[in-house]
């Protein structure tokens, strides 16, 4: 396969190509941990914007514990670049999953999520028989009813039988307000973020009055964490899109002092009309469904419709004189959805290509 070579001039280069500012990327990994530390919170950002062992560095280099991960095998690839200590937040079910998540134990410290016992108890007999311990966290459910155990009662009765088991050892628990990031208006979003992490906090609070360990409380989505770094309580944000600042973030989740890092650069295939033009990339190349693509430095130029390879521009007076051969670069809406389909990112410092990284995690489903 055809590889650019460092140096090369980002106009140069063929398309459709997932590119990143590597100036504006640094900047926003900054800004992110700067943000959360000066809240007294740790950052542990998820890893699914990028699922790239390099950034990730970065991003540790920058004031971060470690990484989030939505499954074992992308803890796997983050483990195998040196990171330690990994979030795994999602609930790990089946004899082949649990196998790999002992077997990372030896070479990290990896943290899983349950919401009921029937996941942890397999975890733990594996652990045993293996000669290791992992941590485990309770996910709680705060209003987003997607998984998590009721808090109160519930979540309490779980973490006594979890702390029973040998093979594991309780570090604490979780929840993500992911049903506020959208919601309008502010103030009443960010009230019922507080309303939300209240409900987590007494959960932690719980524990401790029934002496069980809860040195881990974990939430915060880029959508909502310059609200949730100041609720009382929490120890740590999950925060990690930001590092793109997608427009979905900044226009419909309201995350403020952070720029959009990621593009697509393309090329201009077709001008079938004055007010048209054809780039070539498509629903197989940048994710449209959350937020359509931006046009970067065409300000009157908008990506109006989006089909398997092709990507339909309507043109203003200013981005008429624009000509099949050129080269655009689009502003994903989404980079989570989007990351997924490229093999690689080009790093780009101005207009010189940097760096190229292989997406290490990409595919990585189990």
């Amino acid at each position: 396969m055809f590889q650019p070579s460092v140096g090369s001039d980002k106009a140069a280069l063929d398309t459709p190509i997932l590119c990143i500012d590597l100036d504006v990327m640094e900047s926003n990994i900054r800004s992110m941990a700067s943000y959360i530390t000066e809240r007294g919170k740790q950052w542990r950002p998820h890893e699914k914007c990028h699922k790239t062992p390099a950034i990730a560095l970065k991003q540790i280099a920058a004031g971060a514990i470690g990484v989030t991960c939505a499954k074992v095998s992308e803890a796997e690839v983050m483990a195998a670049a040196g990171i330690h200590d990994i979030l795994i937040a999602n609930m790990i079910v089946g004899q082949p999953k649990v196998e790999r998540v002992a077997s990372l134990c030896q070479t990290a410290d990896p943290i899983v999520a349950c919401d009921h016992f029937v996941q942890v108890e397999p975890l733990a007999e594996t652990c045993r028989r293996n000669g290791v311990s992992c941590r485990v966290i309770v996910e709680v459910n705060i209003g987003l009813d997607r998984v998590g155990i009721s808090p109160g009662r519930d979540t309490l009765e779980l973490a006594k039988a979890i702390d029973q088991l040998d093979g594991v050892r309780l570090a604490g628990i979780m929840g993500y307000e992911g049903h506020l990031l959208k919601h309008e208006p502010l103030d009443e979003k960010q009230s019922l973020i507080h309303e939300a992490m209240n409900v987590l906090v007494g959960c932690r609070d719980s524990l401790l009055e029934n002496g069980l360990c809860c040195d881990i409380v974990s939430a915060g989505g880029t959508g909502s964490y310059q609200i949730t770094s100041d609720c009382p309580g929490v120890t740590e944000l999950q925060a990690g899109g930001g590092i793109f600042a997608d427009p979905m973030y900044q226009n419909m989740c309201h995350v403020r002092d952070l720029e959009y890092s990621l593009t697509v650069l393309a090329t201009i295939a077709s001008r079938p009309t004055l007010e048209r033009a054809i780039l070539d990339c498509g629903r197989k190349t940048l994710h449209p469904d959350f937020h359509l693509p931006i046009v970067k430095n065409h300000a009157d130029a908008e990506a109006v419709r989006l089909s398997a390879e092709h990507c339909e521009l309507k043109l203003g007076p200013q981005s008429q004189e624009l000509q099949i051969g050129d080269k655009v670069e689009l502003i994903p809406g989404y980079a989570d959805f989007t990351t997924v389909m490229h093999d690689n990112f080009y790093g780009f410092r101005g207009n010189r290509l940097e760096v190229v990284w292989p997406i290490l995690a990409r595919g990585k489903l189990q």
